[in-house]
């Protein structure tokens, strides 16, 4: 038999009533490609194969991809299968129409976004995850799992629990108890500029309990911040007050004289100006007021907040990315 790594997160799934529930789970049609992501010894693949139209399984442990050769060898399945070997994180993704996985623990959240942003959408997927991890996903404003993992996941999914798996359904047993989720992408997305919310998202989680007024006035955030503005006000024709000075004493001194230029300096002086003693921080904590997010703290704030609030930062050319 083959060793194990558990520390690769090789947790091979055993059970057969468990393997069957999440196949029901996954509602699969004859005409499906199942993308599956550490197939093992391929409990599930065989399963799977018997349903849909291929399966591409990504494993990255060469030892396990030749038992699973070895399993489909000469059946009707082989044909079906399909094996990656790599490290699916490091691996653009095919075209699938559903994922199947029993994941190793330690790409879940990495992995989790990497599908989320994956184009053309795929319809479901049914992913194995440790417990408190399945929990975080679908954690509630409020509640104390609730994280950026949480509100991330479910601005760009509809997430559902399915069912708790025991430990002792693994071999080797892992030190945690795991739960089966079901991950919907939201289609068509929503409007939004993923990059941009992650940034806004990640400042108002690091310390969750904190109001955002406190969140806001780290030194890194203000430098952040104040960076991304002045690009932003470069890219849209705010420019400092010293610089509008300097053009025109160019201009006054060379080419007063042509019409040409005098439309030139008037259009210089109807950019808005950065003001010489602008502070960053005095214009964050502004937003912060208008929008009424001042005294809110992250724990309890839902997805229509954060749009809110990320509107109100980039309408005063505030951005995040």
């Amino acid at each position: 038999g083959v060793l194990f790594n558990t520390g690769a997160g090789q947790h091979i799934l055993k059970n057969p009533l468990v393997v069957n529930s999440i196949i029901e789970k996954a509602a699969l049609r004859r005409t499906d490609v199942i993308l599956e992501v550490g197939p093992g010894t391929g409990n599930l693949t065989v399963k799977m194969l018997e349903k849909v139209k291929r399966v591409i399984a990504c494993e990255i442990d060469p030892r396990l991809v030749g038992e699973l050769q070895k399993r489909v060898q000469g059946t009707y399945l082989a044909n079906k299968l399909e094996i990656k070997v790599g490290d699916i994180l490091k691996t653009d993704l095919p075209f699938f129409d559903a994922c199947v996985a029993n994941l190793p623990y330690q790409i879940s959240s990495p992995f989790v976004f990497k599908l989320l942003l994956h184009r053309p959408f795929f319809r479901c997927a049914i992913l194995m995850f440790q417990r408190e991890f399945a929990l975080r996903l679908v954690a509630k404003p409020g509640t104390k799992l609730y994280c950026r993992l949480s509100i991330n996941t479910q601005l760009l999914a509809r997430v559902d629990h399915l069912m708790k798996v025991g430990k002792n359904n693994f071999r080797p047993p892992p030190k945690v108890e795991s739960s089966v989720v079901r991950i919907e992408p939201k289609n068509p997305p929503p409007p939004i500029n993923f990059q941009e919310w992650d940034g806004l998202v990640r400042i108002a989680f690091v310390r969750k309990n904190k109001t955002l007024s406190a969140a806001f006035k780290s030194t890194a955030v203000e430098q952040l911040l104040d960076h991304n503005y002045r690009i932003h006000c470069s890219l849209h024709n705010t420019v400092s007050s010293f610089l509008i000075y300097s053009v025109y004493c160019d201009l006054h001194t060379v080419f007063w004289k042509s019409k040409k230029l005098k439309s030139v300096m008037c259009s210089s002086f109807s950019k808005r100006e950065i003001p010489e003693n602008f502070k960053i921080a005095d214009k964050i904590q502004t937003v912060l007021k208008d929008t009424g997010y001042s005294e809110k703290r992250a724990r309890s704030m839902d997805i229509d907040d954060f749009i809110r609030l990320l509107h109100g930062f980039n309408s005063e050319g505030i951005h995040f990315s």
